[in-house]
């Protein structure tokens, strides 16, 4: 029976309520500052109304001003990005320069008196403030100023990284995009997990893909020694010579000195004199060898000479080095920025995104399923107790079906089915005329087409998928008996298909090394990764999220790049 979704709940943490469950007429200040936010004033049950008669100091960026009767006085819009909404904000021409505060993006602190605003003016607030003192201005230029009042599109607003989350929109999805954060520590907290920091710099390709970003240090160093080489070219062989024969006319002296039984002091300065023409020698022996170029050891870039003495890279997954941790700890989860140099413009891929990977000790694919179903309807319902304004505003401009698909996936329990018996009902759907892009077939790695057919078309609400041919997955995917299918499985949800994928982890030393063997990847990268094999072997399972994409499940977007606050992509790396 599917659960009940808890109402939407705008109060918010910074505002008192009563015994009697009626909102405090108290506002609360920031705690490091004397300002009061926004939202602990609009985001109240009664929209402020309570707070009437109240004095506070708000600061934020005008979003729109007008000057009326005739310049006797302006209203403007202000937002301080606590919340969707705006507070109305009134100024007399008496307190201030009109002028200077009304330019869309001004940035404004001001002191004044909540008031309940006048019948009939037809604003939907339920108060406003009236300024008695402005207590700084941050001024704009508007001939210059690239976000103004009408609106811009989103590929506009990725030319302005820097400024887009004064606009409603990117400020929504950066609310929703902490939210999520928040309720994926918490989650994971409250039911035990540790969080593990993983390396961003690796030398393991969890994947197998290759395509990674190289960290390398051998570049730089290679152009600053190119540089040097013009400034200060080479010695020559004759150099070389010329130092060798200064080495042995040192030597025969001091040879000399201690036959003609010199004195102590005089022999050791002459000794002295063939050390310096000995390291002499040396450094010009070794200049002597230096060539323009990366390094090379047989016809090979030598990679001994790089910054880690060996080849390293950008991350696309913590998921190895954090079953290190499972391995003793038990139940861990890392989240933090994953990289792949895949030189792709789709609407899905980033070259920098977050992942979220729990690994779960003692677990098998069903417990793994489990945690994932779990953690994707608490993220669901986090959004609906605690950003259902931000919510709403997505629902308005972008998707206005993102809340009902939110409380679908928080309220309704994952349907689940084996990867077979998907192939099975999308070929049934072939063969009653649906087309699909991509063929269907026992074997293919499902795309996004065949996804989202399920989980919105055939069951209508989100399906864990499992038991994968093993022939598309990664080596420490578990092996089943069949030999054909692994332990693997995928959370598909409607809008952007999969969200999750996941697999009980081979946990057997000897099928994990065949599995190497199968896929021609190199043994020595992963030694200390068999080595959890070797040492205490335990059954584990884990399962991987991309936050980006929870992100769009979330705000019904439709482009990546637009749920990260800096995207970086093939051609664009701002800021």
């Amino acid at each position: 029976m599917a659960e009940e979704v808890p109402p939407p709940a705008h109060q918010v943490p910074a505002v008192s309520i009563s015994s009697d469950g009626t909102s405090s007429s108290t506002v609360q200040k920031a705690r490091f500052s004397d300002r009061v936010r926004i939202r602990s004033i609009l985001g109240r049950p009664d929209g402020g109304a309570g707070l009437a008669g109240q004095k506070v100091r708000i600061s934020g960026w005008v979003k729109t001003g007008r000057e009326q009767g005739k310049g006797a006085f302006a209203f403007l819009e202000v937002n301080d990005g606590s919340c969707p909404a705006n507070l109305q904000v009134m100024v007399d021409a008496s307190v201030s320069d009109l002028t200077k505060l009304v330019a869309t993006g001004t940035c404004v602190t001001v002191d004044g008196c909540l008031k309940i605003p006048p019948e009939g003016k037809g604003t939907k607030q339920k108060v406003e403030l009236s300024v008695v003192e402005v207590i700084d201005v941050g001024t704009v230029d508007t001939a210059t100023y690239p976000i103004p009042k009408t609106k811009l599109t989103l590929e506009r607003l990725r030319e302005f990284p820097h400024l887009r989350s004064r606009t409603n929109s990117i400020s929504a999805i950066a609310r929703i995009r902490h939210a999520l954060a928040i309720a994926t520590h918490t989650f994971f907290d409250e039911e035990g997990f540790l969080y593990i920091q993983t390396p961003i710099i690796t030398t393991s390709d969890c994947e197998g893909a290759g395509e990674m970003f190289q960290v390398t240090t051998l570049i730089s160093h290679t152009e600053k020694l190119e540089r040097d080489l013009i400034e200060n070219p080479p010695p020559t062989e004759a150099d070389v010579e010329a130092a060798r024969l200064i080495v042995k006319a040192r030597g025969e002296a001091v040879a000399q000195l201690k036959s003609a039984k010199a004195s102590k002091e005089t022999i050791t300065a002459s000794v002295a004199e063939l050390n310096e023409a000995k390291a002499s020698l040396s450094r010009t022996e070794e200049r002597s060898k230096l060539k323009p170029g990366l390094p090379k050891l047989d016809g090979k870039i030598d990679y001994t000479q790089d910054f880690f003495g060996r080849q390293a890279f950008l991350t696309v997954s913590g998921q190895l080095q954090v079953e290190t941790y499972a391995c003793g700890l038990s139940d861990v989860y890392t989240f933090g920025p994953t990289f792949r140099a895949e030189n792709s413009h789709t609407s899905r891929h980033l070259a920098e995104f977050w992942m979220v990977e729990p690994e779960l000790a003692f677990a098998d694919l069903e417990d793994d399923m489990n945690c994932a179903e779990a953690y994707v309807r608490y993220m669901c319902k986090w959004l609906l107790e605690k950003r259902y304004d931000d919510m709403e505003l997505m629902a308005k401009n972008f998707d206005k079906g993102c809340i009902d698909r939110l409380k679908l996936v928080a309220s309704t329990p994952f349907g689940r089915l084996t990867y077979t018996k998907a192939i099975e009902l999308l070929e049934e759907a072939v063969g009653k005329g649906k087309e699909f892009v991509n063929p269907v077939e026992w074997g293919i790695d499902l795309a996004s087409e065949h996804e989202r057919y399920l989980t919105e078309v055939v069951f209508q609400k989100p399906l864990i998928v499992y038991n994968y041919p093993k022939g598309i997955k990664a080596f420490y995917m578990r092996l089943n008996d069949d030999g054909k299918t692994v332990a693997a499985m995928d959370v598909l949800v409607p809008k952007v298909g999969e969200l999750i994928g996941g697999s009980q982890r081979e946990e057997r030393i000897d099928v994990i090394m065949e599995r190497i063997e199968e896929m021609g990847l190199p043994v020595e990268p992963y030694e200390w990764y068999l080595d959890l094999r070797r040492y205490g072997t335990a059954k584990h399972s884990g399962f991987g999220l991309g936050f980006e994409r929870m992100v769009l499940f979330a705000t019904g977007m439709d482009n990546i790049r637009d749920v990260i606050p800096f995207p970086r992509y093939p051609g664009r790396a701002d800021l």
